[in-house]
């Protein structure tokens, strides 16, 4: 009995060391910085700011992408006013409102819309008049760009044309620097 006890003891360690060998041979799985895109996403066919249609905040006017000033870079913020990681989003982007003055940020939502109204006063973003925000009232967004994080950020430039995309919190240095990249890229394709 003893020996019996000892061997299948000593199969059972030899399993498991082996299956502890065969972990520590194999990397451990990058995690990509943006999902993969799927090259079917509306957002991907139609490159350029897409015709959204948002409830203002005196919930009688709408917000489309003809408000967005001319000759402007933009950003579109698919956003929830009780997620974290949208709240640092915004803070972040707040906290370097100098370098984003020139930058229009349209920032959507299909949460409730007295959830919007109270985001936008405790943040006070109705002092920048860069900032526009609605409700996605029609849900047209997050299916035209296959939204799975939030936030979800997706950079235009001055000619409404789509830089980049991003799911998930950013520094403002991120996204700043994929304005500044692109101009630099457009400079240099003009030249």
């Amino acid at each position: 009995m003893k020996k019996a006890t000892l061997a299948a003891f000593a199969l059972i360690c030899s399993h498991f060391l082996s299956a502890q060998q065969s972990t520590a041979q194999q990397p451990a799985p990058q995690q990509p910085a943006q999902p993969a895109a799927d090259p079917q996403a509306p957002y991907l066919r139609f490159p350029t700011i897409p015709p959204f249609h948002l409830l203002k905040l005196d919930s009688t006017t709408y917000l489309t992408k003809d408000d967005i000033k001319k000759h402007h870079a933009a950003i579109v913020m698919f956003f929830s006013p009780d997620c974290d990681h949208c709240k640092h989003q915004t803070e972040s982007i707040l906290a370097m409102s100098k370098e984003f003055k020139d930058i229009e940020i349209v920032m959507a939502t299909y949460q409730p819309f007295e959830e919007l109204k109270d985001f936008n006063t405790h943040y006070r973003l109705f002092e920048h008049p860069n900032f526009k925000l609605g409700r996605d009232e029609k849900f047209f967004l997050a299916p035209f760009y296959k939204i799975r994080n939030l936030p979800y950020l997706a950079l235009y430039d001055k000619k409404g044309d789509l830089i980049t995309t991003f799911e998930g919190t950013q520094k403002a240095e991120t996204l700043l620097t994929a304005f500044k990249q692109n101009e630099k890229e457009k400079n240099g394709k003009e030249k």
